[in-house]
């Protein structure tokens, strides 16, 4: 049987990759020990690997396809297809930002007062070519880590990466200006991607876990209603196309089933039941796919 060889980013975006994968109906085990991963279908196989060189193993070949961030692709060059993005990150649906950031009382104010002053970041290559794109030269240097800890010793100014901001303002640092925004992105290598099996596999992956994601959200809603309030009713109901609606045994009732954003129904139910609905039952999702 042929195998699709997949890589799942190693460190903050493990947890997450790996339920949504859940979700999409493929369950993955991992060892404490080991790189390798294990999936419930036979077809794939899997490595747990660091989202700064996912891009890398996919390019040389080493896997057929893998999830990283976006903003590595575009450091690391990598000639490779891009095949989706997925809007999921470690905490929220929100994409990650790499920011220009200073202390507090710095008197950094603009992109352009960094000109000549030294700049810590992960993604040197990137970080200069914005620098470029400004008229800016400064001292970009690489960072191995903690990067928020070296701007009040090391350096005047450091590009890192904030989901909610939390990071950034518990250490009492400022943001100056937005390089990028970056989500993860599935990537493939360019040979997998011309093999006709490799490619329906990849995008059938694809869809499912888009599918999760549109899910991520939504649940299920059913109720009853007496037919003479249905109208009522699907006045105040919203739903992806048309609820389903279902006669009972009762023929003066109707059984209605929808999906709906989870944050509406919290005040959706009152109303429902104020034109007459009842017997409500609210169920989680794994995917939606139109």
């Amino acid at each position: 049987m042929p195998t699709l060889r997949l890589g799942i980013p190693k460190g903050s975006l493990q947890d997450p990759t790996i339920r949504l994968f859940e979700k999409a109906g493929y369950r993955i085990f991992v060892s404490s020990r080991s790189y390798t991963l294990t999936f419930d279908a036979e077809e794939l196989e899997g490595m747990l690997l660091r989202p700064q060189e996912m891009a890398l193993y996919v390019e040389r070949g080493h896997l057929d396809a893998g999830i990283a961030g976006k903003d590595w692709v575009m450091e690391n060059g990598a000639d490779i297809h891009t095949v989706t993005q997925l809007n999921y990150n470690r905490d929220t649906s929100r994409p990650a930002r790499w920011v220009l950031a200073v202390p507090e009382e710095s008197p950094i104010r603009s992109i352009q007062d960094v000109d000549g002053k030294v700049v810590y970041t992960e993604l040197v290559g990137s970080v200069n070519r914005w620098f470029g794109e400004h008229g800016v030269k400064a001292d970009v240097r690489f960072s191995h880590g903690a990067t928020e800890a070296k701007v009040r010793y090391l350096c005047d100014a450091i590009v890192d990466l904030t989901e909610t901001g939390s990071s950034i303002r518990a250490n009492n640092l400022r943001i100056v200006a937005e390089m990028t925004q970056s989500y993860p992105v599935l990537v493939a290598n360019k040979d997998a991607w011309t093999d006709n099996w490799k490619r329906q596999k990849i995008e059938d992956i694809t869809m499912l876990l888009h599918g999760a994601l549109s899910a991520e959200f939504k649940i299920g809603l059913k109720l009853n209603a007496p037919k003479e309030r249905l109208d009522d009713v699907l006045a105040v109901l919203p739903a992806m196309k048309e609820p389903t609606v279902s006669p009972l045994t009762d023929q003066g009732w109707v059984a209605i089933e929808t999906i709906v954003d989870q944050w509406k129904v919290r005040d959706l139910i009152p109303e429902l039941r104020r034109v007459g609905a009842q017997d409500f039952i609210e169920y989680p999702l794994n995917k939606v796919i139109p």
